[in-house]
């Protein structure tokens, strides 16, 4: 049997990382400013619109453009929740009911897109499975675009 030998002990000189001092956290808040949620919900919402508008010139069939418009709004809708209940009053006052409060609102986000999913099939009129499927899968991937095209805050020094 192979035993595994323990790591070895650190001192202060040799931890792996140095805490921030005050200017230097502000520095990298300025620099890498946070990505608003709201954002993304709008990258979504045009690409949904987007999507459902190319699956009916494509199809020339209205429930195609339909099914994928709705397939894009099983992922709007929820995410527009989660980000309202990210941006709430309560989201921020300490780390704690921010941890808590980001799985609630994840949840609920879950939740609400099964139901929508569910919904599908009375909701919208002869709907096309496969087209809802590319609405919602092409929708839900603008997470990483949205976040490599947001916009970024300029330093308040920096030269126009």
């Amino acid at each position: 049997m192979k035993t595994i030998a323990p790591l070895p002990e650190l001192t202060e000189e040799e931890t792996p990382f140095k805490p921030l001092t005050a200017e230097e956290a502000r520095r990298l808040r300025e620099e890498n400013p946070p990505v608003s949620p709201w954002w993304v919900v709008a990258g979504q919402a045009v690409v949904g619109l987007v999507v459902a508008l190319a699956a009916w010139a494509l199809t020339g069939k209205q429930n195609v453009g339909w099914s994928a418009g709705y397939g894009a709004l099983a992922v709007v809708i929820p995410a527009a929740i989660f980000a309202r209940g990210l941006t709430g009053r309560f989201s921020s006052l300490n780390a704690g009911t921010a941890a808590v409060g980001f799985m609630l609102w994840e949840m609920v986000k879950i939740a609400s897109s099964i139901a929508l999913m569910a919904a599908a099939p009375r909701l919208v009129a002869d709907l096309s499975w496969p087209a809802l499927l590319v609405g919602l899968v092409l929708t839900m991937k603008v997470y990483w675009v949205a976040l490599a095209y947001a916009p970024k805050k300029r330093p308040a020094n920096a030269k126009l």
